[in-house]
C-alpha cells in the first residue's frame, strides 16, 4: 500500500466517528435498560475463543463466516465470533445454568470474513437478548415484542415484519428421503427462490407428486395473512410436524396483527435463510429505505446439546450498524467551551453543568475554541451564563 494510503480500511470495515458513535452508545444503553425492565440479565462473552468451543456443531455457513488464527500460547487455533448466540448457548449450558427459563441480553462487536450483503459491515455491532428453557409460542411473542419495542427506541415509526417457519420446508424435505447432495441442491434453490429450478430438481428426483406439488407451490406462498389459508389447503395431506409449524406460524402471525395492528406482516413460507442452528419460527424486521433487515430472529431449539445441555430457545438480533441513519439525526452542537479563567464561580459553573449531564470543555488559550463548540460560558453582571455562538 503507497503511503498516502495508509489511511484507506478493508472493504467492509469501517469506523464511526464521534456525533455516530455517541449516538449509536445513547441507543445501546436504552436498550439495555429496556431489557433489565424485562428481566434479561447483561452478559459479555469474550471475542475470542478456541474454534472447536465456538465452531462445534454449527455448521458449514458460520464456518466460512470465522476468521481463525493461532494460540501463541497453546499453539491451538483460535476463532473470533461471527455471531454471538452460539456463546450464549454456552453460558446458558455452563456459565449460568439456571433450572427455569433464563434470559440473557447483550451488545457487541462480531467479525465476519464476508459480509451478509452487499452493503453491510463486517464488523456489525448486534444487541440481542435470547430466552432460554421454554418451547411455547409465549416466548416467540416475547421475543418479537422486544425486537419491536427495540427498533422502536431508535426512532422509527413503521416496521415491516416478515415471518416464516423453518419447519415447514424441513418436514417436506425429511419426508422426501432425497440424499444429502440432493437436499443441498434443492435448498440452493429454495433460497435464491428460483421455481423452475425447484420444479425441475423435485422432478427428476421424486416420484410422489404430492410431495412435488406441495413443495414446489412453497415458493409461491407469499403475501399477507390469506396465503395462510392458501396453505392449509395445499398441505393439508402434509406430514404432521409440517401441519403443526403451519398451524404455529398462523398462531403467531394472527397475535402479531392483533398487538401490532400498525405493523404490515409479510408471511413467506419459502423463507429458509437462516443460520444452521435455527429450528422453527423465524422472523425479520425491515424498514422504509433500508434493502435488507435491520434485525432478525427465530426459535434455535436444541442449540445448547454440544455443550451438554439441550434446551429450547428463542431470540433476536438488532443490527446496530444497520440502524444508524435512523438513530443519527443531525442537531445543534450542544458543547460547551468555558473561558481560560482561574475564577472559583466559573469552576463551580462548570462542575455544576456538567453534573447536568452538559458537556463542557475548557478553552485552551493557545489553541483557540473547537470547530465543534455551539455555546460558550460569558460572564454577565457578575453570573456565568450560556450564551450561542454566533
Amino acid at each position: 500500500m503507497a503511503k498516502n494510503n495508509r489511511w484507506l480500511l478493508p472493504d467492509g470495515v469501517e469506523e464511526i466517528l464521534p456525533k455516530q458513535a455517541w449516538q449509536i452508545e445513547s441507543f445501546q444503553r436504552q436498550a439495555l435498560d429496556l431489557y433489565r425492565s424485562w428481566g434479561y440479565e447483561l452478559i459479555i462473552p469474550p471475542l475470542i475463543e478456541y474454534s472447536e468451543s465456538l465452531l462445534i456443531a454449527m455448521g458449514s455457513d458460520m464456518d466460512l463466516q470465522t476468521f481463525k488464527l493461532t494460540d501463541q500460547l497453546s499453539g491451538r487455533t483460535l476463532a473470533i465470533r461471527a455471531d454471538i448466540t452460539p456463546q450464549t448457548a454456552r453460558i446458558d449450558a455452563h456459565g449460568w445454568p439456571q433450572s427455569g427459563p433464563s434470559r440473557f441480553c447483550y451488545i457487541g462487536t462480531v467479525v465476519r470474513t464476508k459480509p451478509k450483503t452487499q452493503l453491510s459491515s463486517r464488523l456489525p455491532i448486534e444487541l440481542g437478548a435470547e430466552l432460554y428453557g421454554d418451547a411455547s409460542l409465549h416466548s416467540d411473542q416475547e421475543a418479537i415484542s422486544l425486537m419491536l419495542a427495540t427498533i422502536a427506541l431508535a426512532g422509527v415509526e413503521r416496521v415491516h415484519l416478515d415471518l416464516g417457519h423453518l419447519g415447514i420446508y424441513r418436514g417436506l424435505v425429511a419426508a422426501t428421503g432425497l440424499a444429502a447432495d440432493q437436499i443441498t441442491l434443492l435448498t440452493d434453490a429454495f433460497e435464491r427462490k428460483a421455481a423452475t429450478e425447484v420444479k425441475q430438481i423435485l422432478c427428476e428426483n421424486l416420484s410422489d407428486q404430492k410431495l412435488i406439488d406441495m413443495l414446489a407451490a412453497l415458493v409461491e406462498l407469499n403475501g399477507d395473512l390469506s396465503v395462510l389459508a392458501k396453505a392449509k389447503t395445499i398441505l393439508a395431506d402434509a406430514p404432521a410436524a409440517v401441519r403443526q409449524a403451519l398451524e404455529d406460524l398462523d398462531t403467531i402471525a394472527q397475535w402479531v396483527s392483533q398487538r401490532f395492528p400498525d405493523t404490515p406482516i409479510v408471511l413467506d413460507l419459502a423463507e429458509i435463510r437462516a443460520y444452521s442452528y435455527h429450528s422453527g419460527l423465524i422472523f425479520a424486521a425491515y424498514i422504509d429505505g433500508v434493502g435488507h433487515s435491520v434485525a432478525n430472529g427465530g426459535r434455535f431449539d436444541g442449540i445448547g446439546k454440544a455443550f451438554g445441555r439441550s434446551r429450547p430457545a428463542t431470540g433476536f438480533t438488532v443490527s446496530v450498524n444497520t440502524l444508524l441513519p435512523q438513530i443519527f439525526a443531525e442537531q445543534d452542537d450542544d458543547l460547551i467551551i468555558a473561558p481560560h479563567s482561574d475564577d472559583t464561580a466559573l469552576e463551580q459553573c462548570i462542575a455544576d453543568l456538567r453534573a447536568q449531564g452538559k458537556r463542557v470543555v475548557r478553552e485552551l488559550p493557545d489553541a483557540g475554541k473547537p470547530s465543534n463548540c455551539g455555546y460558550q460560558l460569558v460572564l454577565q453582571e457578575g453570573e456565568w451564563q450560556i450564551q450561542a455562538l454566533n
